[in-house]
């Protein structure tokens, strides 16, 4: 199982773009990385009519969906319970990091994104043991953990992983 760290904040606090960043840097560093992102809400990466969509909805529990840049494997759950996110890693291919956005109730190591224009701006680090920094963009009280600008790609980077043993730079 590759190291994982996880993303957390609450709607737009900037998890998916601090995510997005981060997939870029440690790419540059020669690092492959994978994403893991949990949706609160119903979504269908397929379409109505298209074939693999008709082989769902005639039943198949999974649907392979493949071609020559790239491919999909779509799981129904159907009635049964959301995955756990350690089920969702057991299906990942080879990699260096894995990086996950949302799964707040997990307990991987996480940064926390705290931005003014959220809405709920109620911080998570103080009831999750696991939030080990934060990254803002505004000034954040001294919580007792490593703070960084929701823009030091470069140091959140560096931080993640020194976190989890990881080379600063692959090769």
């Amino acid at each position: 199982m590759p190291p994982v760290f996880g993303i957390t904040g609450w709607k737009n606090s900037g998890k998916t773009t601090l995510t997005e960043r981060l997939v870029t840097e440690f790419t540059a560093r020669g690092l492959r990385v994978s994403t893991v992102k949990h949706a609160h809400h119903g979504f269908d990466i397929d379409r109505t009519g298209t074939d693999s969509h008709r082989h769902r909805s005639a039943g198949a529990a999974e649907v392979a969906l493949v071609t020559g840049a790239r491919w999909a494997l779509m799981h129904e759950v159907r009635d049964g319970p959301e995955p756990t996110l350690d089920a969702v890693l057991s299906r990942l291919g080879p990699c260096d990091l894995v990086l996950v956005e949302g799964f707040k109730r997990e307990p991987q190591p996480k940064i926390e994104c705290r931005r003014t224009a959220t809405r709920d701006r109620a911080p998570i680090a103080p009831g999750d043991p696991s939030v080990v920094a934060i990254a803002a963009d505004h000034p954040v009280s001294d919580e007792g953990l490593r703070l960084f600008g929701l823009d030091d790609i470069p140091a959140i980077a560096d931080f993640i992983a020194e976190t989890l043993g990881l080379p600063r730079t692959a090769g």
